[in-house]
């Protein structure tokens, strides 16, 4: 009996310790989708908040105003009817750019995040004028169900998806330059390879990117400031990953007002 409780006790101290890790890698994930969820919707209300919605039956208002019967609010006017709008399409990539390659603490990219959302959301406003509103709405649940699916099977697959990497990112490389190119052809065929390959390609990087927040989270286990870190850095990628496909499924499927 002596020899078996003397064996007994590692097992059992091995078992709580894995159960500490399981928890603390829970708590981790949830607050990188915690991050990430509350982005999406500052992102949601900044980008409404350019526009408002018109109610009139007064023919000359409904005439001066735009498609969908969506008014520019005044700021809306200032910035996206004026040289702004460029700033606006690049300052997203700014943060991401400050985020990826600045030393900074954990609050302060915590910030940074922050105003990365509202960047985000100025510049995704857009889609309330070329977009119906109840076509935005069901692409944005479409979306959301199919980031938690590929999210949970990033998260519980036992396979290894690191080898993913190099392919996705070459291949979001290769979606940049294409939408550079047919910004100047303009072409509706290229458009809906971008749209259906850039599906894929993030899609792809939900699952693998979930998995590589877990691996992760071993590297800063313990350390409170590098899980902050870590979790605002996570829920970067995966508002990217989520904001990139609802973006590519209202190309391919939403209905555009008249």
């Amino acid at each position: 009996m002596a020899q078996y409780d003397r064996y007994a006790r590692p097992v059992g101290t091995a078992a709580r310790e894995i159960g500490r890790i399981d928890e603390g890698l829970r708590s981790f994930m949830l607050g990188v989708y915690n991050y990430m969820a509350v982005a999406v919707a500052l992102s949601g209300v900044v980008a409404y908040g350019l526009y408002t919605q018109m109610v009139t039956t007064d023919p000359a208002l409904a005439a001066a105003a735009l498609k969908g019967g969506m008014y520019l609010t005044p700021l809306g006017k200032t910035i996206l009817l004026s040289p702004l709008k460029w700033v606006l399409a690049l300052m997203p990539l700014g943060f991401v750019l400050f985020l990826s390659f600045a030393r900074t603490s954990a609050s302060t990219a915590q910030l940074v995040f922050w105003a990365f959302a509202v960047a985000m959301g100025l510049s995704l406003s857009s889609i309330f004028v070329i977009f119906k509103m109840g076509s935005i709405a069901q692409m944005f649940f479409v979306t959301a169900a199919a980031f938690a699916g590929l999210s949970l099977y990033g998260y519980t697959t036992k396979k290894d998806l690191s080898g993913w990497g190099s392919f996705l990112i070459m291949g979001v490389v290769g979606i940049i330059v294409a939408m550079i190119v047919n910004f100047f052809l303009a072409s509706s065929a290229l458009q809906f390879a971008i749209s259906v390959i850039g599906l894929l390609i993030f899609a792809g990087l939900t699952a693998y990117d979930t998995q590589r927040l877990k691996d992760e989270y071993a590297m800063v286990a313990g350390n409170g400031e590098a899980m902050k870190r870590a979790s605002i850095f996570g829920a970067l990628s995966l508002y990217l990953d989520f904001v990139n496909m609802f973006q590519f499924m209202l190309s391919l499927f939403g209905a555009q007002n008249e």
